[in-house]
């Protein structure tokens, strides 16, 4: 069994692991930036006896991530398996979102998972040997407006990934990344939800798709799965997209030129929407509102 420090697990993603692997029996660091915020957890926790620890870890400061995985190593004695899982979501047209919005994803999102992997790598090389998984996006190999915010800091984390797996095979030391598509998170939740205030025609219509999507369920629970299969298996694979649309958006892009997708993404509205109707079977028109009696 492994001990695992994982990032972000307040909800989502994060929470559906600690849980999934605690039942499994490995040991489980879930942490986040306030514990307080950690209730949902620690009542699964309390009621199945799982072997998980709550802990504070802010993954954008070098003194939480160094304090974090210090007092963990004093209990665990290592860590054997690093999930970057936290992450934040920033959604706009590059000309509309602050600069401030696109630092402040880009801290989480990527430096928040180097400052984690250079915490947690020493001690792997000297144990000869260990696993570090970077939760990224199906968007980190896919980019449409308006996802740059979010988008360009998951491409990072690929490219982060690409260069660590290479350094790390030699000391025995898997890497992997997980790419969930559109998943049924609090994350996805708010993406579904807005904006719709915006200049921009991709903006404001990009919602849509989500909402559609999470029309049917598809939990965290997935996501969780795929990353325990990648622990307990020992798979050198790099790249592991999860969830029923994740293949499938990676193989439309793929069979399209740069040329067709900038197209696809400049279309007008009811081009669009008939695209996306054509391709994927779903209706992502605006619903009509019917006026208040």
């Amino acid at each position: 069994m492994a001990n695992v420090l994982i990032t972000g697990c307040s909800s989502g993603i994060g929470l559906a692991t600690a849980v999934a692997l605690g039942r499994q029996g490995h040991r489980v660091f879930a942490t986040m930036r306030n514990p307080d915020r950690g209730q949902v957890l620690r009542d699964l926790v309390e009621k199945e006896k799982l072997p998980v620890a709550i802990s504070a870890l802010d993954v954008d400061s070098d003194q939480s991530v160094h304090d974090a995985v210090t007092a963990i190593r004093a209990t665990a004695g290592f860590i054997d398996t690093l999930v970057n899982n936290a992450g934040i979501e920033r959604f706009g047209s590059i000309e509309e979102t602050p600069i401030s919005e696109f630092r402040l994803t880009m801290e989480t999102n990527y430096f928040g998972s180097v400052r984690c992997i250079k915490a947690c790598l020493p001690e792997m090389k000297r144990q000869r040997g260990g696993c570090i998984i970077n939760v990224s996006s199906v968007a980190g190999r896919i980019c449409s407006s308006p996802t740059a915010p979010y988008a360009a800091t998951k491409w990072a984390l690929e490219a982060l990934s690409e260069a660590l797996a290479q350094e790390a095979k030699p000391h025995n030391i898997h890497v992997a990344l997980v790419e969930p598509g559109i998943i049924s998170t609090p994350m996805a939740g708010r993406i579904a939800d807005g904006p719709v205030q915006s200049a921009d025609p991709q903006t404001r219509r990009f919602p849509r798709l989500f909402q559609e999507a999470l029309a049917t369920h598809r939990g965290p629970e997935l996501v969780a799965d795929k990353i325990r299969e990648i622990i307990e298996g020992g798979t050198w694979q790099l790249r592991h997209p999860v969830g029923p649309d994740a293949q499938p958006f990676l193989d439309w892009r793929a069979a399209m030129t740069d040329q067709q997708w900038i197209d696809w993404g400049a279309e007008d509205d009811e081009s669009w929407y008939a695209a996306v109707q054509r391709d994927f079977g779903m209706d992502v028109r605006p619903k009509a509102t019917s006026a208040p009696a």
